[in-house]
């Protein structure tokens, strides 16, 4: 059985003391995990096992239970794992740059609050009381309140498997559970719904759909231009504000994303119709723009929402395919004509070949929606036994 793994997060509503011990753990834990972390490196980052002779005997020492040190250990691991990952990427520049001489030369530390592992050996939920039992360095703290909503609570009831992360953020605690949901059966789509991605336009389909950019981008613009204003005072209520707004732009992104991803989504399902985006990994690479537009292609979350669309397809058993995005833009979904000059400006496209007159972005959605369709055709004729 295939599954799609996703992450439900849940509020706790502990009362004084046990949120004071929970605060206690993420600061004692997280603590260790920069001593873990320092020795780590002193050792050039070894193993796991390894690493584990080095550090264990101090952590059980200090007060953590077996599991919670085994996670600690881990936790640190799995950062040198990630920091590896991403210089081999080159997401840290190139070998002598400053950024990554910086990553490289020094220990990774860990934030006072953030995230701990937990399993079932450390955790265990009660979802008719809507309470967990959990384990802290004062105890095992009994029937600690949660909060969700009701689709998140049998989501979990039903799915929920692996280790779940305790994180505070601004004093509030959360649970963020792996969930494994099973993939619905794909079924054999009746045409393919194409979507161009922008920041003009966040989102338009081939069907009509179109979600504007341009509230969304007006909302950053106004954030950036109040975090400057903040930045500027430098006194401690501006801080504070700063503070207090931190992650909230970051938010309001995300629900427009799943918003969309959802829209897209619900249209191809209703209409036995595949889904066809273009893939545009390595485009901030690719793209040469001036300055002033830099700002609007690096807070562009194209890969959120293509990353939402993706799995709420695979819920729902919607196909889904991804295209090459080369010349959808210059080419005219009518006749095939391909010329740069086609696109006159950001909405409007004239082609050349047969004068056809049609918005930019909807022409296209319309040749991702047909490149869709021959990759999956394509795709579904290679997956037929050859006959001898």
């Amino acid at each position: 059985m295939i599954v799609v793994k996703i992450v439900t997060q849940v509020k706790l509503m502990p009362e004084a003391q046990q949120a004071a011990a929970l605060s206690a753990t993420l600061r004692t834990v997280n603590d260790l995990a920069c001593w873990v972390s320092a020795v780590a490196f002193a050792h050039g980052v070894p193993r796991e096992y390894e690493l584990r002779k080095h550090t264990y005997p101090r952590l059980k020492a200090e007060g953590l239970g077996a599991q919670s040190a085994q996670h600690t250990i881990k936790k640190v691991r799995d950062a040198y794992t990630t920091l590896r990952a991403n210089i081999r990427a080159g997401n840290l520049g190139k070998p002598k740059s400053k950024r990554r001489r910086k990553a490289e030369s020094k220990p990774i530390t860990f934030r006072p609050d953030a995230a701990q592992p937990y399993d079932d050996r450390c955790m265990s939920w009660q979802y008719d009381q809507r309470t967990v039992s959990i384990w802290t360095t004062e105890g095992r703290l009994k029937a600690v309140r949660f909060v969700c909503s009701a689709d998140a609570l049998k989501v979990l009831q039903q799915y929920r498997k692996g280790e779940s992360d305790l994180i505070e953020r601004d004093g509030v605690f959360y649970l963020v559970a792996t969930c494994e949901v099973p993939e619905a059966e794909t079924y054999e789509p009746d045409g393919f719904i194409g979507v161009d991605l922008g920041i003009v336009n966040i989102a338009t389909t081939s069907t009509g759909y179109q979600a504007a950019g341009r509230a969304l981008n007006r909302y950053r613009k106004r954030q950036l231009a109040l975090r400057a204003k903040l930045q500027k005072k430098r006194t401690k209520s501006a801080k504070r504000r700063l503070k207090e707004r931190s992650r909230r732009e970051a938010r309001h992104v995300k629900n427009t994303n799943h918003i969309i991803a959802k829209t897209i989504v619900t249209e191809a399902e209703r209409t036995s119709a595949g889904i066809s985006l273009e893939e545009l990994k390595g485009i901030r690479q690719r793209v040469r723009l001036r300055k002033p537009q830099r700002v609007a292609l690096h807070s562009w979350s194209f890969a959120q929402l293509g990353g939402f669309i993706v799995y709420k397809a695979k819920r729902a058993g919607v196909p889904l395919v991804f295209v090459d995005p080369a010349y959808t833009s210059q080419t005219c979904a009518e006749c095939g004509h391909v010329d740069k000059r086609n696109r006159i400006d950001q909405g409007l496209f004239i082609c050349r070949g047969c004068g056809v007159v049609a918005h930019a972005d909807r022409n296209a959605s319309h040749n991702i929606a047909t490149r869709g369709e021959i990759v999956w055709n394509a795709g579904r004729e290679s997956r037929v036994p050859a006959t001898r």
